[in-house]
């Protein structure tokens, strides 16, 4: 791992249901995901950004090998510019809060966590 890039690169958030998985998370982050596509035996939706520029992006992934769990890695999602505002859509949207806006540290920002429609246990992070 190169001391000057991204720990990571890509991220992949497993989805049951592909179509509910993509209106939640476009409902909460007020956001377009990219159209629906099937390759290598999954369905995948990408989050807005383009891969390979240098940013860390991702997608929502439906297959036989992807399966939705609340414990393992925690992956963060970024909730700037407020992260209430985020949190406030994600019960109207199917998910549930498991932990509400916690101040990690001033310099730091706030942090919670959700599940998703899928059974996910997502963070979120923002600076307020």
């Amino acid at each position: 791992m190169d001391i000057n890039a991204n720990s990571i690169n890509w991220f992949e958030i497993p989805a049951k249901n592909i179509v509910r998985a993509k209106k939640f998370y476009e409902t909460i982050f007020s956001i377009q995901m990219s159209e629906m596509m099937e390759m290598m035996g999954m369905k995948m939706v990408g989050f807005p950004g383009i891969p390979g520029g240098g940013k860390v992006n991702g997608a929502l992934v439906q297959s036989e090998v992807h399966t939705p769990m609340m414990d393992g890695c925690v992956l963060y999602l970024n909730a700037n510019p407020n992260i209430e505002e985020v949190i406030d859509k994600i019960p109207l949207a199917g998910g549930t809060i498991v932990m509400p806006r916690t101040l990690i540290s001033p310099e730091v920002g706030y942090m919670a966590f959700f599940v998703d429609t899928e059974g996910n246990k997502i963070g979120l992070h923002a600076q307020n």
